[in-house]
């Protein structure tokens, strides 16, 4: 593969002779949200970003309420992801950005970097996966190939094992409401306080915990809170 400047060009080339003689080439992204709790992250990203892509709108969010709060503002082409900022409960958070907002393409960008976590991130939704310690170039490489359509991963990445491949299969075909009242499970909460909290009938959630039970495969509530912390990321270590 090129090196990432030399794709930049050939994709600036292909866009600014679409925009004389009519035939486009790539587009080029007008907004990126990016997600991430550690302001100094945020800071180097938001630079990668605009200096790839010039005049491209960056926003920002530092917690999961932030980045769906934006997202019912404004329509970014793409989401940079962290997977451990508050309220994302790791691949949870992911699973149900995705499963509101499946128009919008996401790369994770994290400092959990094992060749596990990286083939979770796409299994549950996904379109690429940088690592923190990465250059910042590479940033822009992902994000070129991800509005391409392609996925793009380290190249270190390994395959991920069977059975986790499994849990993914069953836990993408849950709804965000459905994602909702499992995270309140696996955070120890009674049914009536998770509806008081999503605003809805007891019923309401009683139905959906033996949808959930159904679809993890679970034969009860225990199960299904098990494979939530499988789910919710352990932090990695702050950045120095």
């Amino acid at each position: 593969m090129p090196p990432h400047y030399d794709r930049l060009a050939f994709h600036r080339r292909a866009f600014d002779t679409g925009a004389k003689t009519g035939v486009r080439g790539p587009e080029m992204p007008q907004q990126v949200l990016i997600a991430d709790d550690h302001p100094l992250m945020r800071s180097a990203l938001a630079q990668a970003v605009t200096q790839a892509f010039p005049g491209v709108e960056v926003i920002e969010a530092e917690s999961f309420d932030e980045l769906q709060a934006a997202l019912a503002d404004a329509a970014p082409e793409l989401v940079l992801l962290d997977l451990h900022m508050p309220g994302m409960s790791g691949f949870i958070g992911l699973m149900m950005l995705r499963s509101e907002h499946p128009e919008i393409p996401v790369i994770v960008v994290s400092a959990s970097e094992d060749a596990g976590t990286i083939q979770r991130s796409i299994d549950y939704g996904a379109s690429g996966f940088v690592p923190k310690s990465a250059p910042l170039g590479q940033v822009a490489e992902a994000i070129l190939a991800v509005l391409d359509g392609e996925v793009w991963l380290p190249t270190t990445t390994a395959t991920a094992d069977e059975a986790g491949a499994a849990m993914a299969e069953r836990a993408v075909n849950l709804t965000p409401q459905q994602l909702r009242v499992l995270l309140g499970m696996a955070e120890g909460k009674l049914n009536k306080q998770i509806a008081y909290e999503m605003a809805i009938a007891e019923q309401t959630v009683k139905d959906h915990v033996t949808v959930i039970l159904r679809k993890l495969g679970a034969t009860n509530r225990t199960q299904a809170i098990l494979v939530a912390s499988q789910l919710a990321l352990k932090p990695p270590p702050p950045l120095e």
